[in-house]
């Protein structure tokens, strides 16, 4: 006997636990995870990362790296000691009045080169010849009656003999005699000052140099007293140079000094691009700066250029030694990390390698290299951004270099 059920879904399926929803997802999770799984140990198993490595790849990594270089060299190098300096004048002088008076002319022209001895200019001279007289007039006064006393004295003196006269009166008249010529001899010393008085109405250049702005105009009435003066003159040749050093070359400086030999310095301008003038070390100072660590010289130069001017600002370059038979290369392939200095040599593959060297003296574009270097081996100048040990490079000037891109030719559009 058939009986039949109710298949209303509501009262006919009971409801599922909630972990039985979830277990196919569950499911289809782990499988995904065991196959990531087996593709990453496929795929780091030996044998394919070799074929990956075999693999061409378009990488700069994998091409020579285009480099520029130079080959070091032995020779003679010159050490040089940089310092900037202040043009200093040996002389310079404030040209005053010594004596008070109107300006009746002025004799020479601003930034005028005088010499020692060239009238600049002139005070009025008339007040001081009116003196000049009456002192000369004074002196011959006196020289009369210093004659008269002489004659009366000799006259005496033979009257005394005779006996006819007191010697009282012949002692006296001496007197007389001593005391006219000290009024004579003032005579003359004020005479002399006239002159002097006189000589100062002209105003000559006190040195050879070159004169600067007029401080006064013609006209004007100078006194001895004026602070300013009337023009200010500085000797240009020769000349020297103020200039300062770090206080560790000082010893081998001082070295150089005391054996005798000449120093040579060379000026340039600001830039350090033109040279100036040359010269050479005229004193060392007794101390040293505690607060700058530095200590000053003096050097000096003949201008003959006339290119060194007071309170110039330049630059020094004193030649202070030379190293012989020394290993050269280019400043630019000095290179600086962690373990000191250090260079990049090309060996015979094409191929870098990083080389520690001990740096000297430099001078201009040149380095002088103590240890780790040779003559005649290649370093690189060039490129050296891109360098790592042992990769390899391609040296650009050599024969199988491409020509540069300036100079390489345009395809030309052909006609159809």
């Amino acid at each position: 006997m058939h009986q039949d059920f109710d298949h209303n879904p509501a009262t006919s399926r009971p409801d599922k636990p909630w972990f039985l929803k979830w277990r196919w997802w569950l499911i289809v999770l782990s499988v995904i995870a065991a196959m990531g799984w087996g593709i990453w140990q496929f795929s780091n198993k030996p044998e394919n990362n070799a074929a990956n490595a075999a693999a061409p790849k378009d990488s700069h990594e994998q091409r020579p790296v285009a480099v520029a270089v130079a080959t070091a060299s032995q020779g003679d190098l010159p050490v040089f000691l940089n310092g900037l300096g202040t043009v200093t004048p040996l002389r310079t002088v404030t040209v005053r009045s010594r004596v008070d008076g109107e300006l009746v002319r002025v004799a020479f022209k601003e930034s005028q080169l005088v010499q020692q001895g060239d009238v600049l200019v002139e005070i009025d001279p008339r007040a001081f010849q009116v003196q000049l007289h009456q002192a000369e007039g004074q002196l011959l006064h006196d020289e009369a009656l210093l004659k008269n006393a002489e004659i009366d004295l000799t006259r005496y003196q033979t009257l005394l003999k005779q006996d006819s006269i007191a010697a009282q009166q012949t002692v006296t008249q001496e007197a007389l005699v001593k005391q006219y010529r000290g009024t004579v001899e003032v005579d003359k010393a004020q005479v002399e000052n006239a002159k002097l008085q006189l000589s100062y109405t002209k105003i000559t250049a006190p040195i050879t140099g070159r004169l600067g702005l007029r401080l006064v105009d013609q006209g004007n009435l100078v006194h001895a007293t004026d602070s300013n003066g009337l023009v200010v003159i500085t000797q240009l040749q020769p000349i020297t140079v103020v200039f300062t050093l770090p206080e560790d070359v000082v010893p081998p400086v001082l070295r150089r000094w005391h054996s005798g030999a000449s120093l040579p310095i060379e000026a340039y301008d600001r830039t350090g691009s033109q040279k100036l003038a040359e010269g050479k070390l005229l004193a060392i100072d007794n101390v040293i700066d505690p607060t700058t660590g530095t200590f000053k010289l003096k050097a000096q130069f003949n201008n003959d250029d006339g290119l060194l001017f007071a309170n110039q600002f330049v630059n020094i370059k004193m030649h202070l030694d030379s190293l012989h038979n020394a290993t050269l290369v280019a400043t630019a392939a000095i290179q600086q990390g962690a373990m000191g200095s250090f260079v990049y040599v090309v060996k015979e593959d094409q191929s870098v390698t990083v080389q520690p060297v001990k740096v000297g003296p430099s001078n201009a574009d040149t380095t002088a290299v103590l240890d780790g270097l040779k003559a005649g081996q290649k370093v690189v100048v060039e490129g050296i951004d891109k360098l790592r040990e042992g990769i390899k490079v391609k040296v650009l000037g050599q024969n199988n270099d491409p020509p540069p891109a300036e100079a390489s030719p345009r395809p030309h559009n052909k006609q159809p």
